[in-house]
């Protein structure tokens, strides 16, 4: 999200460099991103002085650039923002972008991570925060931050191309091609894309499939992305005796062919921030089941948008799968409300309308 994010600020205008860590010693300590400028700075592997080591270099870089640039925009209550705010030291202003919401999310790791609070206590010092779903702004309130330095501003999402029979077609072939292992022909697809991570609740989906399997024996179910939950998640599908019809497709920088070439999308979720993924898949036209919690809730209305299902219930989730594998009138209706609500309240577009508007307020308000 940052990424895109600031190619689309630079895109208007607004000239952007991210900065990031430079995690392996063999990457490049500068690369050109679609047109932005990615510095890496050192993050040496030792655990403790490698992250001390990577502030300091925020910092640093921050305070010795201080003419070149208006505004630091940070991801995430954590590290990096504990460094910009020090390097600031009132003499640019810091917005800071909360990332995920329960115990997954920004505030509950301020409560757990060593030196957590020290943190929360320099991000309350922040200029602005933005708070990306509805969920995300109660959490900030709640563990004290002050609540006129919050604004929501949700996620965007580029609106592609619908996704239509002859495009689906092509996107299935161009994987095949790619990966053999993706050759599926026909057909019905479920995707999932994001991060394999047990809070994503994959377990279910994946437990859900042999029911699936029943009504539709050619229904196949890919899980896009990499994370810690991989090696069990393997595991299961083995156990399942699913090789074949669940694959783990990998990590990819761009889902978009994964998306097109789908008829349905899952996210049975446990905890959410606002899902991107959903977002993504809303703005194809892609009938999507997500699991009833209040972010999903925020942008998927049941039998509007998309499908909502309960949380940890396998039965029902293969349930809602099925049904709209197989009524394509259905799948198509909330595959149209989904993308012309993206459109309307999530686009690209509109989230940087958002950003541009609180950093000219900024820096308007420092220079009276």
């Amino acid at each position: 999200m940052a990424a895109r994010l600031a190619g689309a600020l630079d895109a208007r205008g607004a000239s952007t460099t991210i900065l990031s860590a430079r995690w392996q010693a063999d990457w490049p300590a500068e690369i050109d991103r679609h047109g932005v400028r990615v510095i890496r700075l050192p993050n040496p592997a030792t655990r403790v002085w490698g992250t001390w080591r990577y502030m300091q270099a925020v910092a640093h870089w921050l305070r010795t650039h201080r003419s070149k640039f208006d505004v630091a925009y940070v991801s995430m209550l954590k590290h990096d923002a504990y460094a910009a705010i020090t390097a600031s030291r009132g003499s640019f202003p810091v917005v800071v972008r909360a990332e995920g919401a329960g115990l997954t999310g920004d505030c509950h790791w301020q409560l757990e991570a060593t030196c957590g609070l020290r943190i929360k206590r320099r991000c309350q010092r922040a200029d602005a925060l933005v708070a990306p779903s509805p969920a995300i702004e109660r959490e900030l309130i709640a563990a004290g931050y002050s609540r006129r330095r919050i604004h929501y501003i949700p996620n965007g999402v580029v609106m592609p191309e619908p996704c239509e029979a002859a495009n689906r077609a092509q996107a299935r072939t161009d994987l095949a091609e790619a990966d053999p292992s993706l050759a599926i022909g026909n057909a019905p697809l479920t995707v999932y894309t994001g991060r394999l991570h047990p809070m994503k609740g994959l377990d279910d989906l994946v437990r859900a499939w042999p029911q699936v399997l029943k009504e539709l024996p050619a229904a196949r179910l890919w899980l896009v992305g990499d994370g810690p939950y991989r090696v069990e998640l393997n595991d299961l599908i083995g156990r399942l005796g699913l090789w074949g019809f669940v694959y783990l497709a990998g990590a990819y920088d761009d889902v978009e062919e994964f998306l097109r070439a789908a008829d349905l999308f899952a996210l049975p979720s446990l905890e959410e921030g606002m899902s991107v993924a959903v977002l993504e898949a809303m703005a194809m036209g892609l009938p999507v089941i997500a699991s009833a919690i209040p972010a999903n809730e925020t942008i998927v209305a049941d039998n509007v948008t998309g499908r909502l299902t309960p949380l940890r219930d396998a039965n029902r989730l293969a349930t809602l799968i099925v049904e709209l594998l197989k009524d394509r009138r259905q799948a198509g209706r909330l595959g149209t409300e989904a993308r012309r609500l993206v459109g309307e309240k999530y686009s690209l577009d509109r989230m940087v309308d958002s950003h541009l508007k609180l950093f000219d307020d900024l820096i308007q308000s420092r220079d009276r």
